[in-house]
């Protein structure tokens, strides 16, 4: 395990209780939660002249939005919607508004934005102002006709038309928002929202009023990194049991447990390695580990596909991942999407009327 990785687990155990640390931290988060309502307050939110999703969490991290974000673009798609997607492109070395395309690299529009257009082949923006990420993906894309933001539930300066919340299997920790706590907004903000998903086996991690819809998760198809070879996840078990292989897990997201839990369950003993949320294989946590197969996630590969050893190394096997949403919450969202979309195209004849 990495030093990040010690320290985020650390974090997440402190957070999953009202111990000693968190109250000696309380006085901050309401320090914090004072700045951001104020912040949000004096925000005038802008109007992207198509429908707006986001998708978001009010945990800091580990929730499986953008594997839900994918599943949503994907069912979207397959209602006849025409979608593009907006994010922050978290931990790019530049803050400028940029499209993303396959052949970009992470390290200049975020890995999660980079997983997302490989995963889709939908038009993605990145930008910390989302309104302009918007703006400058439909002026490249006109045929896009709504528009997912993959986070941005707290990013008040973008107007939006249905709100989507995502609990992972950490659930609200212990209630408080930063630093006292793991949320960015109190547990309240779950009320608002126009649904949320549960993106865990454990249904009782949140009460709220809002309608919830259970998400479920599986292995895809399993690619070799260096030569694009593909397998399923029970094929490789296999081998690894008839040949005897020494296998390794590796991650570097924010809830690594779910991920080698999942390949446990595949008959896979593998030695785990947490590396930390966005790690970016600076240097390579692989040199020198006897180990014949190396799982990876998704989010790691669009990193490792980058570097001349990483990309070359028959070990790694990059894991996919199939999220399946709730057929009623696709319908919520398509409803609540149409009529803004009617609204929307209602408000230009009005103003074209206003302007003759």
């Amino acid at each position: 395990m990495t030093l990040r990785a010690r320290l985020e687990a650390w974090a997440h155990r402190q957070w999953s209780v009202r111990g000693p640390v968190s109250w000696l931290l309380s006085p901050l988060s309401l320090a914090f939660m004072a700045a951001s309502r104020s912040r949000r307050e004096r925000t005038v939110p802008n109007h992207l002249p198509v429908p707006v999703v986001v998708v978001g969490n009010i945990y800091v991290g580990g929730t499986g939005k953008t594997p839900v974000t994918i599943a949503l673009v994907k069912e979207l798609q397959a209602r006849g919607w025409r979608p593009g997607i907006i994010s922050r492109g978290y931990g790019r070395k530049d803050s400028s508004v940029s499209l993303v395309e396959p052949s970009s690299a992470a390290v200049d529009i975020g890995d999660e934005p980079l997983l997302i257009r490989r995963e889709t082949g939908v038009p993605v923006a990145v930008g910390t102002q989302r309104y302009l990420a918007g703006m400058k993906l439909l002026e490249a894309h006109p045929e896009v006709n709504l528009i997912v933001s993959d986070d941005g539930l707290q990013h008040a300066g973008l107007a939006r038309d249905v709100e989507i919340a995502v609990v992972g299997a950490r659930g609200l920790g212990n209630g408080w928002v930063l630093p006292a706590g793991p949320l960015r907004e109190p547990p309240s903000r779950l009320d608002t929202v126009d649904a949320i998903v549960l993106n865990t086996t454990n249904e009782a991690v949140v009460e709220s009023r809002t309608p919830r819809f259970a998400a479920s998760s599986c292995f895809g198809t399993c690619t070799q990194l260096a030569t694009g070879r593909t397998s399923t996840i029970d094929a490789l078990s296999d081998m690894i049991r008839e040949k005897g292989l020494r296998p390794l897990a590796a991650a570097g997201i924010a809830a690594p447990g779910r991920f080698f839990a999942m390949i446990r369950a595949h008959d896979i003993e593998a030695e785990e390695m947490p590396l930390g949320d966005h790690f970016d294989f600076k240097p390579n946590p692989f040199t020198g580990l006897k180990k014949d197969i190396i799982f990876i996630t998704g989010k790691d590969a669009v990193k490792c596909q980058h570097d001349p050893i990483l990309s070359k190394d028959e070990r790694l096997w990059v894991v996919g991942l199939e999220v399946q949403l709730d057929s009623y919450l696709i319908d919520l969202i398509d409803r609540r999407a149409r009529e803004a979309d009617k609204a929307i195209r209602s408000r230009r004849i009005d103003e074209l009327k206003n302007a003759d």
